[in-house]
């Protein structure tokens, strides 16, 4: 007789399992958002529990355990290194999410391409052919024939086959783009269901850790930027990388956004060119457009990424709206977080924008997460409402509180000692970000309450 089948509903924000469906996750409390998905028959994980008879596992002090310098592995490229915290793990499996046509099948082609002299690299594809891959090959610039160590590809969405592939090769890096097209006979789901999705998943990380094997794996975006599937993938691989940008602008960022072997938040840039993405060492000189001439409504601010201080340029535009229902749009920045800091400006300030539609944009496709963009916002936006330009060489960060406090942040002296780098003369910062010595060439002036900083502007 047919072992019968089970069917489960799993929520795809948060992975949790429920036996029926609902129109809500009792875990998370995220609406329709429970996927059906088919289990194969047998026996329940509870049952093979209790009645397990096989040898004990055996349970290690913290003390015992030897602790080692994690080795990594360059990937060759100087940006993709940062963000990864140094390199590749042996055994860590890497998602990579981003928008189609951003450059990830790009950058994980090119990094495999510069590894696979050191070792051996397969790359599985499921949405390419083989002769595609070939062809992104040489419009890299890529002579695959002539290399040492010859990549090796393969053209497979069947999670089993791709995995008794491997075993018998066992290279050292293996690419997969991407996992929604894989897929396992055991479930009757068609691939990138939800619970294709957590099992391909789980048997591509059980074969990284257990044959230290380096994965990279590419995942689909929704609509609203997120990885598409069950927030359960997030949490089941070590690194989660995000591509960020336009696809057909120039510049490209990338950002970690959970490393179990680095700093999270961390950021790389590159450039896209006709031979791939290059790594961009200097990021605060693209961002940063150096007008001719001071420009109402642009202030440069000193944002943190990760452990890197970088100069973006925030612009804003603050314009008449005739009738009713003003407009509020950013890009690059929170747009709650504008209307938050209109209602400072008109308590604390004594500026009504009411009546003004406002556009607030992060030159060069940058997208702000930090609140030290609030004191640089705020003044661009009266420098524009005033018509007033700003002197060139003044560079603002800060936090503003509902109460106009100028509160400090983080790594206040790198990002000082950044903006001196870049020729900045003149900085408004929190007071508690104040340097304790002076620096050459950059005079602070440290305020504490929004007051405090429109008069300082005005003293220009």
């Amino acid at each position: 007789m047919a072992k019968k089948s089970q069917t489960a509903f799993v929520c795809r924000e948060c992975g949790a399992d429920h036996p029926k469906w609902a129109g809500r996750c009792s875990e998370c409390g995220a609406w329709n958002s429970l996927a059906e998905m088919r289990l194969p028959g047998g026996k329940s994980p509870a049952r093979e529990v209790a009645g397990y008879a096989g040898e004990a596992p055996r349970i290690t002090a913290i003390g015992e355990v030897e602790v080692s310098d994690t080795p990594r592995e360059s990937s060759g490229l100087g940006e993709l290194d940062r963000v990864l915290g140094g390199g590749l793990v042996p055994g860590s499996v890497v998602l990579l999410g981003g928008d189609p046509g951003i450059g990830k099948s790009t950058l994980l082609l090119q990094t495999v391409l510069g590894l696979q002299d050191r070792i051996e690299c397969l790359y599985v594809t499921g949405e390419e052919s083989l002769q595609q891959v070939a062809l992104r090959g040489r419009r890299l610039g890529t002579d695959l024939a002539g290399r040492a160590g010859e990549l090796t590809l393969l053209s497979e969405t069947r999670i089993e086959s791709i995995l008794a592939a491997c075993s018998k090769s066992l290279p050292g890096l293996m690419v997969v783009d991407s996992i929604q097209t894989l897929y396992t006979e055991e479930l009757s789901a068609a691939p990138g269901s939800v619970s294709q999705l957590r099992e391909a998943t789980a048997q591509l990380v059980r074969f990284a850790k257990r044959h230290d094997v380096i994965v990279l794996i590419v995942g689909h975006v929704t609509k609203e930027g997120a990885l598409a599937g069950p927030r359960v993938l997030e949490h089941m691989v070590d690194t989660v990388l995000y591509f960020e940008g336009d696809p057909g602008a120039r510049f490209r960022v990338i950002r970690a956004v959970k490393n179990r072997f680095g700093a999270a938040n961390e950021v790389g840039v590159f450039g896209m060119t006709d031979h791939g993405l290059k790594p961009v060492s200097n990021p605060s000189a693209i961002f940063l457009s150096r007008h001719e001439k001071p420009v109402p409504g642009s202030v440069v601010m000193v944002t943190r990424e990760g452990t890197r201080p970088m100069l973006v340029e925030v612009q804003a535009l603050v314009a008449d709206h005739p009738g009713g229902g003003s407009r509020r749009l950013t890009v690059g920045l929170d747009q709650n977080r504008l209307a938050m800091l209109l209602a400072v400006l008109h308590r604390h300030g004594q500026v009504a924008l009411f009546d003004q539609d406002v556009f607030l944009n992060v030159v060069g496709g940058v997208r702000v997460n930090e609140t030290a963009a609030d004191l640089a916002s705020l003044i661009a936006m009266l420098s524009s409402f005033r018509d007033r330009p700003l002197p060139q060489g003044l560079v603002i960060f800060g936090e503003v509180g509902l109460a106009g406090e100028i509160r400090p942040v983080p790594g206040g002296p790198e990002r000082l000692t950044e903006a001196a780098k870049h020729g900045f003369t003149r900085a408004i910062v929190p007071r508690g970000n104040k340097p304790p010595k002076p620096i050459d060439g950059l005079e602070v002036i440290a305020v504490a309450h929004l007051d405090e900083a429109i008069e300082a502007v005005d003293t220009f």
